[in-house]
């Protein structure tokens, strides 16, 4: 078994004992940090610097260095797998991710190849072992993906949405065809984070961040009943040790015991969930990640301190609590801020795990 110098965000994915709560942010490496800027501009772009193992690795690290967080996450895209299937992934200034050639049909659908992960989305399993390697066991290693759902949206949208018009169109109109598509997407899921793991991920996390635009039934046919067959498809061990999955929908503090109930060892819960109400729901079933919203930090230290304090005061006692921001954090917060935060959850939460 490799040994980790720190392992509470694993411990407490499984709601095992831990000495503090551990705490790491969504988005940690990112535009954020001035750092982070210097290397993508080394880079040449966002993709590119996806594609370069080393400099991947380097934006990864990153804020491990001015920060004392307890788990790096793989530098990606949610949109890689789409982007192995051939839509032709690329990014407008300012605008965000497009592709010029999106699922319009079936025959589309019919025809997108299944991308072999140390194939077309090597680059990702390169920048896993580069990191993981550079990290030295000093903390662990969290890889991820988009979800089926969320995947589909940006390849039939054709980019970012607002009402998800083309999507549900299809949802409602051709749902055979919609099915296909989640299904080669869960597939295609299932290949890419085993390969993760294989690569040296300690754990996963799959991010749907659109789910929550969904009606409580659609949510179960067209998001849900995908993560689920994604979790029954996942190596759970590696290494001799668990790998823990989290499930992420933002917007989803109405479906938690529906989350919960898939088999995954932690749900995600965005800031619009007080978090004693979902632990008293679900927290004997799973570990809980959240809920700070990431906009508080652009307050004080004082008022971000008080907010940890009560985030972890709502969680209270015992093992299970994994902090973390509601969503990723804002491009334009000041790093120092982010500092105070971080070092607020390991200083206020010693007195919850006494036991």
């Amino acid at each position: 078994m490799h040994s980790l110098k720190n392992d509470r965000y694993l411990r407490a994915l499984l709601r095992q004992p831990v000495d503090v709560t551990p705490v790491w942010m969504m988005r940690q490496a990112g535009r954020y940090l001035p750092e982070y800027k210097a290397t993508r501009a080394q880079a040449g772009d966002f993709m590119s610097l996806c594609k370069n193992a080393e400099l991947a690795c380097e934006v990864t690290l990153q804020p491990l260095r001015r920060y004392d967080l307890d788990a790096a996450i793989l530098f990606s895209d949610i949109l890689t797998i789409p982007d192995a299937m051939g839509l032709g992934l690329y990014f407008e200034q300012g605008e965000g991710p497009k592709f010029s050639n999106p699922i319009t049909c079936m025959a589309d659908i019919q025809n997108l190849p299944a991308p072999d992960p140390e194939q077309e989305l090597q680059y990702v399993m390169n920048a896993v072992r580069t990191i993981r390697k550079n990290l030295q066991g000093e903390v662990p290693l969290i890889g991820f993906s988009g979800s089926p759902w969320t995947l589909a949206t940006y390849m039939i949208e054709g980019g970012s949405s607002k009402a998800f018009t083309k999507i549900k169109k299809m949802a409602f109109s051709e749902p055979q065809a919609l099915h296909l598509l989640l299904d080669k997407l869960a597939d295609s899921v299932i290949l890419y984070l085993n390969a993760q793991i294989a690569a040296g991920a300690q754990s996963v996390m799959v991010f749907d961040t659109w789910g929550g635009v969904l009606s409580p039934r659609d949510y179960q046919d067209f998001s849900l009943q995908y993560m689920h067959k994604i979790v029954d498809g996942l190596t759970r061990e590696n290494e001799g040790r668990k790998i823990p999955v989290t499930l992420f929908t933002k917007n989803a503090g109405m479906w938690l015991e529906s989350i919960a109930a898939t088999g995954c060892d932690g749900v995600g819960l965005d800031w619009t969930i007080d978090i004693d109400n979902a632990k008293a729901r679900v927290g004997d079933k799973v570990a809980l990640q959240g809920n700070m919203d990431p906009s508080m930090l652009y307050a004080s230290p004082e008022r971000i301190e008080q907010e940890v304090k009560h985030i972890l005061a709502g969680f209270g006692e015992g093992p299970g609590h994994v902090f973390n921001l509601g969503h990723g954090i804002h491009l334009d917060v000041p790093p120092e801020n982010a500092k105070v935060f971080v070092d607020a959850v390991h200083k206020y939460s010693a007195q919850y795990h006494k036991g």
